[in-house]
Formats: C-alpha cells, sequence, structure tokens
C-alpha cells in the first residue's frame, strides 16, 4: 500500500543518529556491552529548581489549552533572556514557543519556503536540515567546510553559493556535529555578504549556545542589518538537560512570528502546559546554574581529543562548543577486516558497532563524509573504555 503515502514522505529519510542508535540498542538487546557515543543528549538529570517548578505548575492546575505561541509571562522570560545573553530586544508578539526546537525549524521552513526555493546550508549540518527544506520542495544548496577552515565557511563560500533563487540560509553556532563556533567577526564577514542580498532570510540555530568552552558566543541577528531578516532559534535540551521536556523557541520578526504562529496552531497548537512552567525557570536563569555541567563536558573533551587524537588515521579539531569531537578519518577509509573493505564513513561506522562495539554516527549524515561524530555525553570511565575499544578495532584493520 506504500504507493498512497505522498511522494513527500517517501523521500524522507530516518536521521542517520536515530538510525545508529536504533542498531547500537538491537546489539545491546542481544546481550553485548556497547557504549554508545551516537546520540546528542546529555547525560545529566534535569536540574531540580526546574523540576520543582514543573511540579509547582501541577498543583496550580496548569492542565487546560494553552495559548498557541505560548504562555505570555513564559514568552516575556525568553525576552529577558535574549536581551541578557544576546543584545536582542524582542516584543512578545515576536516569540513563539514550540514542542522542541526542531519544530520551531520546521514552522519556519513551512512559513518560508516555496517548492523550488534555494537553502544555503553550510556542511557540516545537523541532520533534518536537509530533509526538512526537501520536504518542503525546497532545494538543499549545501556549502562544504573542512578541518582546515576549522569546519566553518568563508565569506567567499556563502557569496558563490548564491543565486537570484536563494531564499534562506540556515546554519547552527555552536555545530552540531563539529562543535566549531563563529566568531563575531567571522559572523560579520557572513553578514557583509548577506547585506548585498535582501531577499535572503537566515535561520541561526543556537540550541548548543549555553555548551561552550571559553568562548564568546554572537547572535548573528544582532550584527547591523541583521535583525530584521533572522529568526533566532533556541530551546532548552542541551544546556538544561531537559531533551524530554520538548520546550524550542525563536524570536523573529513579527511577520515571520505570526506566520509560525499559523502553522503551528493548525499542527499541534500550544505546547505542553507543565513543559512550559518548568521553561520559566529554566530561561530566567543565570548561565552559571548549569556551570556543573559544563565543567564535566570540558574534562570529558580535553580527554577525549587527547585519546583520539592518538589514534592512527584519526585528525580532530578542537570543538568550541557543543559535547562532540567531528573526526577526520578518510585514512582510514580503504582498509580491510577478514576480507571485508571499509568503502566510506559508514562502513567504519558499522564496523566500529559491530567489532570494537562503540556506537558512532557517519559525517555523511551531516553532510561531510569522511568523518565520524562521537558524543562525549557519557562518563570519563565510558569515554576511555571507548578509546581503548577503537584503538583495537584500528588495529586489526590491514591496508
Amino acid at each position: 500500500m506504500t504507493e498512497q503515502l505522498s511522494t513527500r514522505v517517501q523521500a524522507l529519510e530516518l536521521p542517520m543518529t536515530i538510525e545508529m542508535s536504533k542498531k547500537s540498542r538491537e546489539l545491546a538487546a542481544k546481550g553485548v556491552d556497547v557504549i554508545s557515543l551516537s546520540l546528542g543528549e546529555p547525560d545529566f538529570d534535569t536540574p531540580d529548581f526546574i523540576k520543582e517548578a514543573a511540579i509547582e505548575g501541577i498543583h496550580q492546575n496548569y492542565s487546560h489549552y494553552m495559548p498557541v505561541p505560548g504562555f505570555t509571562d513564559l514568552r516575556e522570560a525568553i525576552a529577558a533572556k535574549f536581551k541578557r545573553d544576546n543584545h536582542l530586544t524582542y516584543g512578545v508578539d515576536q516569540i513563539i514557543v514550540s514542542t522542541g526546537a526542531k519544530q520551531t525549524l520546521a514552522n519556519l521552513m513551512l512559513s518560508l519556503i516555496e517548492p523550488g526555493d534555494e537553502v544555503i546550508i553550510p556542511a557540516p549540518y545537523w541532520v533534518s536540515y536537509l530533509d526538512m527544506v526537501k520536504f518542503c520542495e525546497g532545494v538543499p544548496v549545501v556549502v562544504e567546510s573542512s578541518i582546515e577552515t576549522g569546519y566553518k565557511i568563508t565569506p567567499e563560500q556563502l557569496e558563490a553559493s548564491i543565486t537570484d533563487k536563494s531564499k534562506l540560509m540556515i546554519f547552527s553556532s555552536p555545530n552540531n556535529p563539529s562543535g566549531a563556533m563563529y566568531s563575531e567577526s567571522e559572523l560579520e564577514g557572513l553578514a557583509r555578504v548577506l547585506r548585498k542580498y535582501p531577499n535572503i532570510f537566515v535561520i541561526s540555530d543556537e540550541i548548543y549556545e549555553l555548551i561552550q568552552y571559553g568562548y564568546k558566543h554572537t547572535s548573528i541577528a544582532s550584527l547591523d542589518g541583521m535583525y530584521d531578516r533572522t529568526a533566532t532559534v533556541n530551546g532548552l535540551s542541551k544546556g538544561f538537560a531537559m531533551t524530554g521536556w520538548r520546550i524550542g523557541y525563536m524570536g523573529a520578526p513579527a511577520w515571520v512570528a505570526k506566520a509560525c504562529d499559523k502553522v503551528q496552531s493548525q499542527f499541534t497548537s500550544g505546547t505542553n502546559s507543565i513543559a512550559q512552567r518548568a521553561a520559566i525557570a529554566a530561561v530566567s536563569t543565570e548561565p552559571s546554574q548549569i556551570q556543573y555541567m559544563i565543567d564535566a563536558f570540558t574534562e570529558r573533551r580535553t580527554k577525549m581529543l587527547n585519546w583520539l587524537g592518538s589514534l592512527p588515521g584519526f585528525r580532530t579539531s578542537n570543538p568550541e562548543g557543543a559535547f562532540y569531537v567531528f573526526a577526520e578519518i578518510s585514512e582510514l577509509i580503504g582498509k580491510s577486516f577478514n576480507g571485508k573493505v571499509i568503502e566510506n564513513d559508514m562502513d567504519l561506522c558499522i564496523y566500529f558497532l559491530e567489532e570494537g562495539h562503540v556506537s558512532s554516527v557517519p559525517g555523511s549524515a551531516f553532510g561531510l563524509p569522511g568523518h565520524i561524530r562521537f558524543s562525549y555525553a557519557a562518563s570519563i570511565s565510558e569515554l576511555e573504555e571507548a578509546y581503548k575499544r577503537l584503538a583495537v578495532a584500528i588495529d586489526n584493520l590491514s591496508a
């Protein structure tokens, strides 16, 4: 009966992060001790002060339908957060709260993309960007970066990708999977190009904003001429260890927010009421409240870079944010195990999973083949054991 499915759905692929996690669980179900470094989820529990706010919301009977764009007091708290942390001034009517940042992105693309519109996507990119654009019948224009450029695109690359069909640019900083963060001067270089093309709207995905290692985070919307043409997307999943609470939000020009409100009203309506009460506590707190998570990630980052950087065939760059190491592994392509040739990064990930019992995600899922993403949202002991297993697996490969 699949012929009854829409062509849009048939063209969709399951995100490789979820696919690799599924393979990992299947192996674990057979009794194999698998170390999963494939999913992008903090290994911390939600802070108590946030949980307490949710409990208070239950006691106060926040159990009814809520406004589609979110409770007014939550949107006021988000506006205050944008002003405090990002130097962005938004009115309540410019903020939409959604069921995760993924829905925020979907709302934006459904609101802005017409069939045939080109969407500029720097690679590596988050796995869902490409399929979201295709689902909206847009045309992804992928601009590749490399380890030599710190996994950031240059103004020259951006300008070369622009045509008269260009409608959107979407990027993340800090980046998933590379951890790269665009500095203010680097963002200014991109903005200088974009100012020449007022028809291009920007979606800035800043979900990893709070997880960075001594670098200054800058929102591109805060730069001259960019505020009125940028949607700044964020959420609580990563920085506050709230992946299951499903709270995302954006600040954008009022006309864009109004359109997203309309889209959301027809699909999901308002976001979970209790999660919204918890969200007020999260966005109202100073970033120092989650410093213990950053300290733990910092230690793991240092160890992972040392361990992975010592593996034959691995090249790594220093992630400036998020909690991943994006390793360049092209030297290992073409090697073999028991007569089976490793032909690409996916083959290598499968090999590491089946023989080393370490789960990871191929760079091709993020638009940059020849790489593998490893999450360090795991304990130090798990990361060290994963390193040892990878070392043995690599040693068992033949030239």
